[in-house]
């Protein structure tokens, strides 16, 4: 395995033990992510995609196989190393933005900057450029009750940004979402992945996961790929 690969599992396997038996969540997961790549885990509930998302993002480990995110076998590292991962590294997006309800829109993007130790005039600089980056230049002073469901979720995605993280992993991005909101979220992926970030989106949902490049099946724990679009 090259010290250059950007992102791969092999032979990803995950237990867990309820009582006297030992249930496989995961069996066997290859997969290997190019940078840049827009990519979509499509699964129903209980395949086994919200542990995968959770050993991507560095939130669990894998009982068994290697995995290997920009030269660095993630298994081999300690809490603090694997903290420092994902502030770095990885941008997270859930399906509830998350945000706090007493920080401003702003406020709530220095989040992660301020974790990081970065100092309070570059990461408000950051923060704000990151808010206009997804268009809610008018709503930086904003508290989270103040705005509409899409408009939280793009504050999410701006928060996920700032620290310039290898990965967007988002999971389930328009699941809170009507129909017409969560199409302007998934226009502002394709922008995102034109710009060249990685992105690995996790949805049960078809249709959202046709916007990515390249969709893969997980099922009983068991990844398949399947096919991509081209007119995210």
């Amino acid at each position: 395995m090259s010290a250059e690969t950007f992102f791969e599992m092999r032979d990803i396997c995950k237990d867990y033990v309820m009582g006297e038996e030992t249930m496989r969540v995961l069996k066997n997961i290859d997969l290997t992510i190019d940078e840049g790549e827009y990519l979509s885990v499509l699964g129903p509930s209980g395949s086994g995609k919200s542990t995968l998302m959770n050993i991507i993002g560095c939130l669990d480990t894998p009982t068994v196989g290697q995995y290997t995110l920009r030269g660095r076998e993630v298994e081999e590292l300690d809490e603090a190393e694997l903290a420092h991962l994902r502030s770095r590294e990885i941008g997270f997006i859930f399906q509830n933005s998350q945000l706090l309800p007493r920080l401003t829109a702003l406020k709530n993007v220095e989040l992660p900057l301020i974790y990081a130790g970065v100092p309070p005039r570059e990461r408000r600089a950051r923060a704000r450029e990151m808010l206009v980056r997804v268009g809610l230049e008018d709503r930086m002073g904003h508290m989270p009750n103040q705005l509409s469901g899409g408009q939280q979720q793009r504050v999410a995605i701006a928060r996920a940004l700032v620290g310039n993280p290898s990965i967007l992993l988002a999971d389930e991005p328009t699941g809170a979402l009507d129909q017409k909101t969560g199409a302007q979220i998934m226009a502002l992926f394709a922008e995102l992945s034109q710009e060249g970030r990685t992105i690995i989106m996790i949805t049960h949902d078809m249709k959202i996961a046709s916007h990515a490049r390249r969709v893969v099946h997980i099922i009983d724990g068991i990844i398949t790929e399947g096919g991509g679009t081209e007119d995210a």
